[in-house]
């Protein structure tokens, strides 16, 4: 029997670990899983490879609890280990880093999660066990087995150990504050998390099968049961397969096994594999979108080799992709680090550039292959485009080649093919072209019409971010600006040379501006008289598209902020036809109290069109146009 110290100066590392090591008391699971698939994957190469005369077979990976004794066993049919190997591995190479971990991380533990850059990784134990042990019998002939036992403190035993089958088997004796991974439902619930698609089949209880009847049965007779073991992961998930042994009904069927309880199936998928100049498999699902930006986000499972990392993927993955779903699987992703660390990470920062231009070429492709198609889903995938166009330059660059400007007519352009299209009717007298949109089709139908009338073309743009991207694309394209339908009336809003001619004389121009000012409130409405066409509607409300513009971009997050918008009240135009009958009509009446009416009902007549008359208003209106039609 050997017995000795743990090579580790600094009496308290156990209580430590304990403490801080982890937020996580639930990781050391996941730790003590890795270890055996590691071990068991390297047996398989020394199969392979013929370095020693071994039966790889079909290894398992096996979780027990014993409930009555207080204890959980975690064990594999890898390598093992012999008693030197122990000595080594355990007693000292895991503790290679102890001393320098804690002269550096001690006052900041609990802020930290690198245990695993110091080969900590298996006393994670130690956070839920008072005592660990492992019985382990090495692969190699003529190893003797071995059994290493330690309380938490730095003393441990070694002993000679009885183990007749190759592999190791870890024995946690759980602690009286740690029993909740003594029930079948934690433990289940955790392998399901960390360990749903390890390359190493878990076996975690057994589960009752009927077995089919022969052909030749008798019809009343039952089925037999038989148990076998329960699996209960997915050691080959579909991202670690090649694209081309994958139908789509395979994709589909791994994303409900990702998202059991997500009934919708995603529009499309991106399968993702690379390894140079990094090592990178994974799939991402486009779903259905809604307008919700903060709806849609930590969908993206990252995992180490198929050991499950994180869910919250931000400033690992480019962030506007972190609306989408799937799995991303990376060797190269520190598996035991906190998130600043992984952002920080060059090669994290490699992964989330390759992962924008795979995203990037496969919407170009998915667009050239079937254009009919990618329309029809452009309304559920936008938000994320746009926000891409927005956030990343490479994808802006790239994203003149499949994002689409639909109309609201329901034809969609490439940016390209609506500037072709409009470029002869909608360039304005200083040669800029201009590109008119609407956001709600009922709301603004008459400014719609009115655009159509001169046979302009109005885009249908109604995400929420629609102010932020149109700003983007204003300074990027060359000699463009882009103007809501009800910014300003239509004439004003494509400026040609040939000004309509007012009927009304300065005189009378003047004394309408009086008359108007005397009875709309300045507070609410900028007056501004302009000639139109004679059968344009006499009085129309507009907001100027700058003032809008802003206010929209603060709402989502923008710069309004900073121009001191946040309270500003909402100023509109009212634009007044001077040309219009009615208007000749107000300046013609005698009486003021008939003027007045006129002109309140006609302010509330364009306020309705756009709706801004509610409550008492709203009521006054009402009764004054029935008083009008006795």
């Amino acid at each position: 029997m050997a017995k000795g110290n743990i090579n580790v100066a600094v009496e308290n590392i156990f209580p430590l670990i304990k403490k801080f090591l982890y937020s996580d008391h639930e990781i050391f699971l996941r730790e003590l899983i890795s270890n055996a698939t590691d071990a068991t994957l390297k047996l398989k190469h020394i199969s392979n490879v013929g370095d020693a005369k071994v039966e790889y077979g079909n290894p398992i990976i096996e979780v027990k609890i014993d409930k009555k004794g207080k204890k959980l066993h975690i064990i594999d049919q890898g390598l093992g280990m012999t008693a030197e190997e122990v000595k080594k591995y355990i007693n000292e190479i895991a503790f290679s880093g102890a001393e320098e971990f804690l002269d550096k991380y001690k006052d900041k533990a609990d802020e930290t999660g690198i245990i695993g850059h110091f080969g900590l990784g298996f006393y994670s134990s130690f956070m839920v066990a008072e005592k660990v042990e492992i019985l382990t019998k090495s692969f190699k002939e003529g190893e003797d087995a071995a059994h290493w036992t330690c309380d938490g403190s730095p003393e441990y035993t070694l002993v000679k150990g009885k183990k007749k089958d190759r592999g190791t088997e870890i024995i946690l004796h759980i602690a009286d504050d740690s029993t909740e991974f003594l029930e079948e439902s934690r433990i289940k619930e955790l392998l399901q998390k960390y360990n749903k698609f390890m390359p190493i089949p878990i076996k975690f209880g057994t589960k009752e099968v009927s077995v089919e009847l022969p052909k030749d049965a008798k019809e009343d007779a039952k089925p037999e049961k038989k148990t076998i073991d329960n699996i209960i992961n997915n050691p080959n998930p579909a991202w670690t397969k090649q694209p081309a042994d994958l139908k789509d009904e395979d994709y589909k069927s791994f994303y409900r096994e990702l998202y059991p309880m997500q009934f919708e199936e995603p529009l499309f998928h991106i399968h993702l594999n690379v390894d140079y100049p990094f090592n990178l498999t994974g799939i991402l699902y486009f779903p259905k979108m809604t307008n919700d930006l903060n709806m849609q986000k930590d969908k993206i499972q990252l995992y180490q080799n198929q050991v499950f990392v994180t869910d919250n993927v931000e400033g690992i993955v480019p962030e506007f992709l972190t609306m989408l779903r799937g799995v991303i699987d990376s060797p190269d992703i520190p598996l035991n680090v906190s998130r600043s660390y992984l952002q920080a990470d060059g090669a994290v920062k490699k992964i989330a550039s390759y992962i924008t231009r795979k995203v990037a070429d496969k919407l170009k492709s998915l667009f050239n292959d079937n254009r009919e198609d990618f329309e029809k889903k452009w309304n559920d995938i936008k938000i994320v485009i746009e926000y891409g166009m927005l956030s990343e330059e490479k994808f802006f660059e790239k994203a003149d080649a499949f994002a689409l400007y639909p109309t609201i007519d329901g034809k969609y352009y490439t940016y390209d093919e609506l500037y072709n299209k409009i470029k002869a009717n909608q360039t304005d007298k200083d040669d800029k072209l201009v590109i008119l949109y609407a956001s709600n089709k009922d709301e603004q139908h008459s400014y719609i019409e009115a655009a159509k009338a001169k046979g302009y073309e109005v885009l249908l743009l109604d995400s929420p971010i629609v102010s932020h991207l149109i700003q983007k694309l204003e300074t990027t394209k060359e000699n463009i600006s882009f103007a809501r339908v009800d910014g300003d009336h239509i004439d004003n809003l494509i400026k040609k040379e040939d000004t309509k001619i007012s009927k009304l004389s300065d005189d009378e121009k003047k004394t309408l501006d009086e008359l108007l000012k005397e009875v709309i409130p300045s507070e609410k409405f900028m007056v501004q008289l302009e000639p139109m066409d004679s059968n344009a509607s006499p009085f129309i409300i507009t907001q100027p598209e700058f003032m809008r513009r802003m206010k929209e971009m603060q709402q989502t997050g923008g710069g309004g902020g900073m121009f001191g918008m946040g309270n500003m009240p909402e100023m509109y135009n009212l634009v007044v036809n001077t040309n219009s009958k009615l208007v000749s009509e107000i300046l013609g009446t005698k009486t003021k109290k008939k003027q007045e009416r006129l002109i309140n009902q006609s302010l509330d007549l364009a306020r309705l069109s756009q709706g801004l008359l509610k409550g008492e208003e709203l009521t006054n209106f009402i009764k004054r146009s029935y008083d009008m039609i006795k």
